[in-house]
Order: C-alpha cells, then sequence, then structure tokens
C-alpha cells in the first residue's frame, strides 16, 4: 500500500487555512512543518505541492508560501481532495458530492483510433466503462472511458463504480497528473435527453479528453456528456515551470 502520510497533512493544512490559523496567509516553511507533523519533509513537499497544483496555495520564491486569496473568496472550485486529476471533483456543488451509476462494463478490442490515442498494438484490448454520475438523484454526466487492460489488468465492477484514478494511485503508486481536453457543446440527442433529464431543444456540454499516469503513460480516454447547466469546469494554469 502507497504511503498516503502526505493527504492527511493536505486535509489538515485545508482545515487550518479555512480556520485563519496562519498569520499574514503564509504557511510555516517545510522544515517546520515537517518537525509539527512528525513526518519528513518529502511528505509535507509533496502535500504542498498537490495544494499548489489545486491553487489553494503558491509559492513566492525567496518569501515562502502562501494562501491563495481566491480560495477564500470561492471555496466551491477548489474542492478536489487527493493528487490525482479527476474531472469530476471539479464539479461538487454545495457540499454535494458525485454519486455514480454503472451503465457498462465490457471488454472491447481497441479501435485504430483508441490504439493511436492510447498507444496501443492491433489486437490489445480495453475495458469500456459507461457510468452516469449524479448529485443525489440529479443526473449530471454520461461518462465513457476507454482504458488499456495491459495498465490495470485486474480492474473490477466494484472499482470502476468508485474513483478509478485513486484505484492506480492506492494499488501502483501513481497519479494521474496530465489530460489533453477538449469543451464544447451540442444539440442533445435521445440518450442523453433519457438520461439527463433534457428537453429536445437543450443543448449538451461535452468534454473530451486523454489521461496520462505522471510517468507519461496514456491510462483513458474519456467522453463526457454533461447537463448544460453544470458546464462549469475549472481549472488552474502554471506557465512558470515550478511547482
Amino acid at each position: 500500500m502507497v504511503d498516503l502520510v502526505y493527504r492527511n497533512i493536505m486535509t489538515d493544512l485545508k482545515r487550518r487555512i479555512e480556520n485563519n490559523e496562519f498569520d499574514n496567509k503564509r504557511l510555516p516553511d517545510e522544515r517546520s512543518l515537517s518537525e509539527s507533523y512528525g513526518v519528513s519533509r518529502s511528505s509535507v513537499k509533496r502535500a504542498l505541492n498537490v495544494l499548489a497544483n489545486q491553487g489553494i496555495i503558491f509559492k513566492k520564491r525567496g518569501s515562502g508560501t502562501f494562501i491563495n486569496p481566491l480560495y477564500q473568496k470561492n471555496k466551491s472550485i477548489f474542492q478536489y481532495e487527493g493528487s490525482n486529476l479527476g474531472i469530476t471533483d471539479s464539479f461538487k456543488s454545495d457540499g454535494q458530492i458525485p454519486q455514480i451509476k454503472l451503465l457498462d462494463f465490457k471488454v472491447v478490442p481497441a479501435t485504430a483510433e483508441l490504439q493511436t490515442d492510447l498507444f496501443l498494438k492491433p489486437g490489445d484490448f480495453v475495458y469500456q466503462v459507461k457510468r452516469l454520475r449524479t448529485f443525489d438523484d440529479h443526473p449530471f454526466m454520461i461518462e465513457q472511458g476507454y482504458i488499456p487492460i495491459k495498465v490495470a489488468p485486474e480492474l473490477t465492477q466494484e472499482v470502476v463504480v468508485g474513483s478509478i484514478f485513486n484505484y492506480f494511485e492506492d494499488t501502483a503508486g501513481k497519479s494521474v497528473t496530465k489530460s489533453f481536453m477538449s469543451i464544447k457543446a451540442e444539440p442533445s440527442n435521445e440518450e442523453d435527453r433519457e438520461l439527463l433529464g433534457l428537453k429536445e431543444n437543450e443543448p449538451v456540454g461535452m468534454m473530451e479528453g486523454i489521461f496520462f499516469l505522471d510517468d507519461g503513460t496514456p491510462v483513458e480516454v474519456s467522453n463526457m456528456r454533461l447537463h448544460y447547466k453544470y458546464l462549469n469546469y475549472n481549472t488552474f494554469v502554471n506557465l512558470d515551470g515550478e511547482i
């Protein structure tokens, strides 16, 4: 089992941030945090890196680590827990956590397009996973993903009704940290209207992407169709090449 001490540090730091426990919005340095939590500096560094990736904190060279003032203003767009790039974690709303209904789970041959996207060979197979995401009883996303069997040979139905990305981290110690995404809208089809409760004249949002593990391995091609009311995806951009 992967050492997930850093998750506990992240959770506690977020609690302390929300309780305004840090003067001048500045966090203690890594050494001080390491001593206060009784853990290695590497665990502290990983926790801080994830919080920085989420946009909750930022590092100012020569000055220290500070709380992002936007986090104080709008916590609803900073809800993700963990180090994986989980798309639906960005759609938490008013404290509601997305639930999953499994629509389909089977093994299929990789198409030529999937072979290209996932670096597969002719004859390779993928899991086809189709899920309906809901807030309580309110559906908001139809998600269909394709995962190479060779990347997750022991993937089960029990796993795919939860977080597949966290499964990779917990079992293999690898996080999903990069993606190429496209976002657009188009007229809803019959399945969209049936599963998402859309009317015939209402559009559907579309998110299509390829997700990569931290070692560069492409792990999933995903096609997501969203109720247009939930097409409010938030992300952070870091252009300085430093975390």
